[in-house]
């Protein structure tokens, strides 16, 4: 891809590329627990493609929705509010504080700022969706992004240190901001990877990926983010190649008994 799609904030779960393609219950919080549970508080740090994609399908959801960003006055923000009414835009520390549950959407290289700018003590017990990859600066090589991190630690593992209190789920890292809510496509259900050390919040997580279209597929603790970040490498490969930006990954497994 050239130069010139190249972003400085968050697209597609990833720093740095634009896609080309068209586009209250007590804790454990649980989708199902209680009629009031849509009305949850969802806190999104992060405001570019990724974090309105998931913002809207949270609203779309019944959740109370707001957006963290640097800028609230930003102009593409004022129109996204004025585009999802009940939605709310703030600070880091104002959206974070919002949040019963939250999202990391911003570049997996900004997480450690971001979460200072919206304070630790916020994320204490939350549920954190982490959408976050250690994306590296430079261009992709032969339509392969570089990581910052290796295969004997994770960005997701990182930040469940930097957050120790936080109960932080791998989830959205390997598809595209367009597909993230209510995917459609001609071959079935797309299967999420999911992993972290809490069990309760990968279940809270499984059933907000089912409202939203997904089959989930639990890879356990979060030491299993050192292979579900890579993903997001494959994932890109065939847009840098062939500007194909719209597809996910599903598992085929064979029927019980029969395999």
């Amino acid at each position: 891809m050239s130069p010139a799609g190249r972003r400085q904030d968050s697209t597609t779960g990833w720093q740095g590329y634009k896609q080309t393609a068209p586009p209250k219950c007590p804790y454990p919080f649980s989708v199902n627990s209680c009629s009031k549970t849509n009305h949850m508080k969802i806190g999104i740090l992060g405001s570019a493609e990724v974090g309105q994609a998931l913002g809207e399908g949270f609203a779309k959801e019944g959740y109370d929705v707001m957006l963290g960003t640097r800028n609230v006055n930003k102009d593409e923000l004022v129109k996204w509010k004025q585009a999802h009414p009940g939605t709310g835009i703030g600070s880091f520390a104002e959206t974070a504080k919002f949040g019963e549950m939250l999202v990391l959407a911003c570049p997996g290289s900004a997480v450690e700022e971001v979460v200072g700018l919206a304070g630790a003590d916020n994320f204490s017990g939350k549920i954190v969706i982490d959408a976050t990859n250690p994306i590296a600066k430079g261009e992709p090589v032969g339509g392969v992004l570089k990581f910052f991190t290796t295969l004997e630690d994770s960005a997701m593992e990182r930040t469940q240190r930097l957050l120790p209190k936080a109960r932080l789920v791998k989830a959205f890292n390997s598809v595209g901001s367009t597909s993230m809510y209510k995917p459609a496509f001609p071959g079935g259900t797309p299967t999420m990877f999911i992993c972290g050390d809490d069990a309760a919040a990968r279940k809270t997580v499984t059933d907000i990926l089912t409202k939203f279209g997904w089959e989930t597929d639990d890879m356990g603790a979060a030491i299993a983010a050192r292979a579900i970040e890579p993903l997001c490498i494959l994932w890109c490969i065939p847009g840098f190649l062939r500007n194909d930006w719209v597809h996910a990954f599903k598992v085929l497994r064979m029927p019980a008994g029969k395999g």
